[in-house]
């Protein structure tokens, strides 16, 4: 029976994949000698954000995730990053595999508004592994299940996360609205000639702050149209 042994030496950001990627390094060890034909290796990674410190400025950004401070005992759970499967090739002893794992940058979505939350530092993440196990022995092969209690701790620096960011959206964030929504803003946009969805919302960010009032003759004759 394998005997396997999980852990993760490192993360990089994809710089190439066609969506947003990080890819673990995964170091995978087995301590009976047998060997290993292959695993069909399913991982999900959580976020532990109970374990890490936090400045005012990152506490004030996760407000909308897990309130005020005073009640972050109860509120700060882990949160789930992905759900990724991976096959891991034939190997004895020790054998090194990299697991791509898709990321998004939806603001909605809670581990990108942890994520996009954090200065510096590190991520806790932990690795929970599940799968199959395929054994090479004398006999043909045995099938064997990966234990629910293989998993692994890692903390990815912020930076890698930053690196991933700046590569596929340089500057820039998403938001997403409804359609009603996004038919005034633009028929707000279309009225004041504005160039850009950024100068759309930073005029009305500054017309709220000046108290100006809301532009209902054009909402009006909006409706109309």
């Amino acid at each position: 029976m394998a005997d396997l042994i999980f852990g993760c030496t490192g993360a990089t950001a994809d710089r190439y994949a066609a969506t947003p990627t990080l890819t673990f390094q995964l170091a995978i060890t087995e301590r009976s000698g047998v060997r290993v034909h292959a695993i069909a290796l399913r991982c999900q990674i959580r976020i532990e954000p109970h374990r890490r410190r936090y400045t005012a400025a990152e506490a004030e950004r996760l407000h909308d995730l897990f309130g005020d401070t005073s009640r972050w005992a109860d509120t700060v759970k882990p949160i789930q990053l992905a759900t990724v499967t991976a096959m891991v090739p034939t190997f004895t002893a020790v054998t090194e595999v990299e697991l791509p794992v898709p990321c998004t940058y939806d603001l909605e979505v809670a581990s990108a508004r942890y994520l996009q939350g954090l200065d510096d530092g590190t991520i806790p993440l932990l690795m929970l592994f599940s799968g199959t196990v395929f054994v090479a022995t004398e006999q043909g092969f045995t099938v064997e299940l990966v234990p629910w209690s293989a998993e692994a701790s890692y903390r990815m620096p912020v930076t890698v996360w930053r690196e991933l960011v700046d590569a596929h959206f340089p500057g820039s964030a998403w938001l997403r609205c409804s359609r009603d929504t996004l038919d005034a803003l633009s028929a707000f946009k279309a009225r004041h000639a504005l160039p850009t969805w950024d100068a759309t919302l930073t005029e009305l960010l500054a017309a709220a702050d000046n108290g100006a009032a809301p532009d209902r003759e054009g909402e009006k004759e909006a409706d109309q149209r």
